[in-house]
């Protein structure tokens, strides 16, 4: 296989005369860890330096870290001054393996953000186009590759014993593309998100997924040694029994593992340790099961990118690393494997140019007759081959595989190398030249608009919400506006029933009845909290009791771990204090936009039970003067409007008996206002009336129309004012939250 024995680098014998002795592990030579060190030193810096020059050339980087190989390899420093690069570099295995440890790891890092990056909804939605395209685009250069393969001439296999493994082998670099690459030149051009460039990617993906399933194949019979049915089928089957178990079985068991570490430990780092655990632990499994390490990290970066509670820093954070450090190393150490005077000899250079010719030829049709199938236009389907013909970083794995099994010689190798370079340099301008005639439709132009707007949308970035309840007959409104919220996108919540205790309980009081009653009010008020969140559609809402002589103290350590949107019920019960010391506490020091929801308390009788009552508004009320919280409000409203078939209405109301140069025109200004706001709305699917009106007090305008038209709910965008220790919003807004004859929201950015 591929990696060596750790042990082997690290265990020597107690002498020569000692065979029966046990065998002593040493630390490192002094040498060999300045020889390493060196090695990384100068192959980070070379390749950096480089990567970033091709950068602004408007070239992958990938390129110049490949290129800073090659440079302090053979071909050039080896050329100009043997004895440096022979000492920087000496021909010694276990000085080569060493670096390759790195080397393997900068490949596993560069697999795992791969497939961090790899969107399966994305291969769904263009399932069917993507398929067609991606199936001719793999099978027309596996015939190609292993044709090719099977006629090469014998001097250029490294083992001609071994002529089947090899002409698969060639198939399968024939087929690979590199996601990487088409996605930056894609992002370059602004294109990603074009159907076309949308196509690309999950065809790419497609092809990828399956390149890295037909390398563990290859790459198991070649450890096998032979090619027989029963290896074959043992490779296929192993392959697709992991890959079947991880998407299937794997998915849950990954995102329940990732949910667990991050509601118990938090934080980036304890994520960003057990995804590389995970990966690691994985590409060892697939290793050991005879396929390639490869496959099972590919495997764990696509379960990982999925899971609800995995963090997008995470994938930064890796991202990061494998760019700056790990992976350049990876290239540049490639690069230093590649013999440039191999390639001078004319026999090998025309096979190099063979090579090319044929990757370029097979990829570029393939993809063609695919889109074609796929009824794309002639420029459409030129876009496609151009841009799915880079081979990019995924090529180089391909390579590193093949010289580490022993199945391609060193000049074979260097021309797989030359054509991942070669290809990755041909993309960027012929898609650019191909893009550019490609026509943007009408219903594109309509989802690119819709994108665009929930990409600058408060509401469509909510995915982790903190549901907090001092009164369980406070939970149902709160948990159902939530719940209408996710029905638009995944939402995942944590409820909390917090009251204060005013007496530590000690494990002897716990059994007392007091304990005891505290204890059932508790599980009553959890069941409670459960029942309105079923209208969640996703993952199950987690349920939390906090129970402590200061329980805000404890909701606020809970919202730091990285929430969205803070959610608080109450209910109105005439007191002076509008929330109460505990909320207070919470809004004054919420590290999130809260969304305070505040109803009229309902009259019961004597000993009658607080009853669960569904909620769904027909008519919403939103007030707005036009600033950046009243947006906020008018997209809350929408979307609840359009997941239960509501109608909004949105007011301004303009104050008269002002003199201001602003004001002098208020009912032009406020239908400016309430047009804009409108046309908004309507991108969220909502059903929108706007109505201007001109009033001394804005606050009893609202509650006169809230009581008129007979509105279900009223939404408020408000800013908290630091003018107290209590929540303060203004005195409009608390008149309106006192005074609404129907539930009022009020959202607030703190």
């Amino acid at each position: 296989m591929v990696f060596e024995t750790a042990a082997t680098l690290l265990t020597e014998t107690a002498g020569e005369a000692g065979a029966a002795a046990p065998a002593v592990l040493k630390s490192l030579g002094h040498h060999a860890v300045f020889l390493l060190l060196l090695q990384l030193a100068v192959l980070l810096a070379t390749a950096r330096l480089l990567g970033e020059l091709l950068r602004k050339l408007k070239q992958p980087a990938v390129i110049g870290e490949l290129a800073a190989g090659v440079l302090l390899g053979p071909s050039v420093l080896g050329a100009l001054a043997p004895e440096l690069q022979h000492y920087i570099f000496p021909r010694d295995q276990h000085q080569a393996d060493l670096l390759s440890v790195v080397s393997w790891l900068g490949v596993l890092f560069l697999i795992i953000v791969t497939g961090l990056e790899t969107d399966i909804g994305l291969i769904k939605r263009r399932g069917k186009s993507a398929l067609l395209i991606s199936s001719c685009g793999i099978t027309i250069p596996l015939i190609a590759g292993a044709t090719f393969g099977w006629y090469l001439p014998e001097v250029y296999l490294a083992d001609p014993s071994k002529r089947l493994v090899f002409a698969l082998f060639m198939a399968v670099s024939m087929s690979i593309c590199a996601v990487p690459v088409i996605a930056k030149v894609l992002m370059d051009l602004k294109l990603i998100r074009r159907d076309i460039g949308q196509l690309i990617l999950a065809s790419a993906m497609t092809d990828d997924t399956v390149g890295w399933i037909l390398l563990a194949v290859v790459a198991g019979l070649a450890t096998a040694g032979q090619v027989d049915p029963i290896s074959v089928a043992e490779a296929v089957g192993g392959a697709l029994v992991f890959l079947g178990l991880m998407l299937t079985v794997g998915v849950p068991i990954v995102a329940r593992i990732i949910s667990g570490v991050d509601r118990r430990i938090g934080g980036v780092n304890a994520q960003t340790s057990l995804v590389i655990a995970l990966a690691l632990g994985a590409a060892a499994l697939t290793h050991q099961m005879g396929i390639e390490a490869v496959l099972g990290a590919f495997a764990v970066g696509i379960l990982a990118g999925q899971a609800p509670r995995f963090r997008r820093e995470v994938g930064h954070t890796l991202e990061v690393v494998t760019a700056s450090f790990l992976a350049p190393i990876f290239f540049a150490s490639a690069g230093v494997k590649v013999d440039l005077a191999r390639l001078a000899n004319q026999e090998v250079a025309l096979v190099g140019l063979g090579v090319l010719g044929l990757a370029c030829a097979c990829k570029i049709t393939g993809v063609y007759v695919g889109a074609a199938f796929a009824r794309l236009s002639h420029w459409e389907r030129l876009a496609m081959g151009f841009g799915m013909n880079a081979r990019g970083a995924m090529e180089i794995v391909v390579a590193t595989v093949g010289l580490g099994l022993g199945i391609l010689t060193i000049e074979l190798y260097s021309i797989i190398v030359m054509v991942a370079i070669v290809t990755s340099m041909m993309a960027p301008p012929m898609l650019r030249w191909a893009l550019s005639r490609v026509k943007m439709g009408e219903s594109e132009a309509k989802r690119l608009e819709a994108e665009a707007i929930a990409a600058s949308s408060f509401v469509r970035q909510i995915r982790r919400v903190l549901l907090v309840s001092r009164h369980a007959h406070s939970v149902d409104l709160p948990a159902q506006i939530v719940g209408y919220l996710s029905h638009e996108q995944p939402i995942e919540v944590t409820a909390v029933y917090a009251r204060p205790q005013a007496v530590k309980t000690s494990w002897w009081q716990f059994w007392s009845r007091r304990g005891r009653r505290y204890a059932a009010v508790g599980a009553k008020a959890l069941e409670r909290l459960g029942r309105p969140l079923r209208l969640l559609k996703g993952s199950r809402p987690e349920l939390k009791i906090i129970s402590d002589a200061d329980p805000a103290e404890q909701v606020l350590t809970e919202a730091h771990r990285d929430y969205e949107l803070l959610v608080l019920g109450e209910v109105h019960r005439g007191t002076e204090s509008l929330f109460g010391p505990m909320a207070d506490r919470i809004v004054h020091k919420a590290p999130c936009p809260t969304l305070i929801v505040r109803e009229p308390a309902r009259e019961l009788g004597p000993g009658q039970p607080t009853l669960y009552r569904l909620w769904s508004p027909r008519k919403i009320l939103v007030p707005t003067v036009g600033t950046e919280y009243s947006k906020n409000a008018v997209e809350l409203a929408a979307v609840l409007a359009a997941s239960t078939k509501a109608e909004v209405t949105i007011l301004h109301i303009s104050r008269t008996g002002s003199n201001d140069v602003e004001t002098a025109r208020p009912h032009e200004i406020g239908a400016q206002i309430v047009a804009r706001e409108a046309e908004r709305a309507k991108k969220f699917g909502a059903s929108v009336e706007t109505v201007v009106i001109e009033g001394v007090r804005p606050e009893e305008d609202i509650v006169r129309l809230a009581a008129q038209g007979s509105f279900d709910l009223i939404v408020l965008g408000s800013s908290l004012r630091a003018v107290s220790t209590r929540a303060f919003f203004g005195h409009r807004v608390e008149s309106v939250l006192k005074h609404a004859p129907c539930p009022v929201v009020l959202l607030s950015a703190g």
